[in-house]
């Protein structure tokens, strides 16, 4: 997500070697520039950023530790607003009313599911979305796809006006006490009076906690530019990057907190449900600087996994008794913690990893649809107990999946093996050696031994 900004740092960082090597201070610096600004850094934050950090550097002696740490305070600086919660927060009354506006085509009906999901899943939230977007055609009919996608209430009337959609929507959100209210209203190809005035309108009706300003992060600058127009036309709470998965260098996320003057709140990391990450800025740096970002992903994986079901899980790991049901079980859960190089772009030493894998859907690969057919052959004791599996029951699974003989084997023994590294990994030590392992693979990436 962060990969272009990362390698920047790291770039710097690598230059300096030795104490008190002004020379490569100076070549860092120089280098980092650079980058920063071919990743659309804003240059003023560029020029602010460069300055500090090579003073606080040669203030406290030239060195890699204390050039890390100046760096870390001024990324963590230049990301927040100060007195602004981190996260998500919710009105001391429920329910929380969230206006998302922004222009057509930068994902804000997308963004609005993804929102609704987060807060649902992540935060055990009662949410009910309400469709005030009837420009667009077909607006409405993807809400609709969405909400029943997440299980999430929808208010939707296409014969109505917008503003007495929201009506209907918050008196129903106080009727059957609903925790948080996402409103999707219309966007504009460009920015325009009748769009200022409709959400003018709408903004004196639901009275917002929130107003999210969805920018398209592959829009670069432009997305500030944007934002700072809204916020002064109709003021924003914050800004949602979607997109930041896409050909976007990054550089905007770095400068639009100090631009714009409010804080950005979420980014959208995929293209799934899942993948909407909240932009917390001790996090983030922690990510900027290769050391992943643990918190998030415990969160995540807190959401999404069963504790009960997780010990069981354990326990049957241990005793080698994993088996196709248990299989099937653990992608559902991992759907729920969306992209697979978002998830490894969040643990330490990863993030070269999290490049190779690049946007792999585990999913929907060719495999894993092939072992999904596989299973659904399969008797539901086969299911249980793969070691009945012998060379005529492969053959009818075979035929049942449209897989030749020698693929069931394959994919069996693949079972097989994963099923045997899963085991070792529940022993002691066995997590640490796969860490080694992985290290190793990707040559020691990654800058986790950061100075906290």
């Amino acid at each position: 997500m962060l990969d272009t900004l990362t390698d920047s740092f790291k770039n710097a960082i690598g230059k300096i070697r030795f104490h008190d090597d002004d020379k490569a201070l100076k070549k860092a610096m120089t280098e980092l520039k650079k980058s920063l600004l071919k990743a659309d850094v804003h240059h003023k934050v560029v020029k602010d950023l460069i300055s500090t950090v090579e003073a606080e550097t040669k203030k406290n002696g030239v060195g890699k530790d204390n050039f890390l740490r100046a760096l870390q305070d001024k990324l963590s600086q230049i990301l927040t607003i100060e007195g602004v919660p981190k996260g998500f927060t919710f009105a001391s009354k429920p329910p929380t009313v969230v206006l998302m506006i922004g222009l057509q085509g930068s994902g804000k009906t997308t963004t609005t599911g993804k929102l609704a999901y987060f807060l649902k899943e992540q935060k055990k939230k009662k949410v009910l979305i309400v469709a005030a977007d009837l420009q667009r055609l077909a607006a409405v009919e993807q809400l609709k796809q969405i909400s029943s996608q997440i299980e999430v209430e929808l208010v939707a009337d296409e014969s109505s006006t917008p503003t007495q959609i929201v009506k209907q929507g918050l008196a129903k959100a106080k009727k059957e006490l609903y925790d948080v209210v996402l409103i999707d209203t219309a966007g504009r190809l460009a920015i325009d009076d009748e769009l200022m005035d409709e959400l003018a309108d709408i903004k004196k009706v639901a009275n917002p906690d929130e107003l999210f300003y969805v920018a398209d992060a592959m829009t670069g600058q432009d997305a500030v530019r944007t934002a700072q127009t809204f916020k002064d036309k109709i003021g924003i709470t914050g800004v949602i990057l979607s997109k930041f998965d896409g050909d976007a260098k990054g550089g905007v996320a770095l400068g639009l907190t100090q631009q714009v003057g409010v804080p950005l709140r979420f980014i959208g990391a995929g293209e799934k449900m899942p993948d909407l990450e909240q932009f917390i800025a001790d996090r983030i740096v922690g990510r900027l600087m290769g050391a992943g970002d643990v918190e998030s992903l415990a969160e995540k994986a807190a959401a999404a996994i069963d504790p009960v079901e997780a010990r069981k899980m354990t326990q049957k790991i241990k005793k080698g008794q994993f088996n196709f049901n248990d299989f099937l079980a653990q992608m559902e859960q991992m759907k729920k913690l969306g992209s697979m190089k978002s998830v490894m772009g969040m643990i330490p030493g990863m993030g070269n990893m999290a490049k190779q894998i690049g946007d792999m859907d585990l999913e929907n690969s060719t495999e894993i649809k092939q072992i999904k057919a596989l299973v659904s052959s399969m008797t539901p004791k086969e299911r249980e107990n793969p070691e009945l599996l012998n060379n005529m029951r492969k053959r009818r699974l075979a035929t049942g999946a449209g897989l030749n003989p020698m693929h069931v084997n394959r994919v069996l023994k693949q079972f097989k093996n994963a099923a045997k590294m899963a085991k070792k990994m529940s022993t002691k030590g066995g997590m640490k050696q796969m860490q080694d392992m992985l290290a190793q693979a990707q040559g020691g990436g990654g800058m986790a031994n950061i100075p906290r």
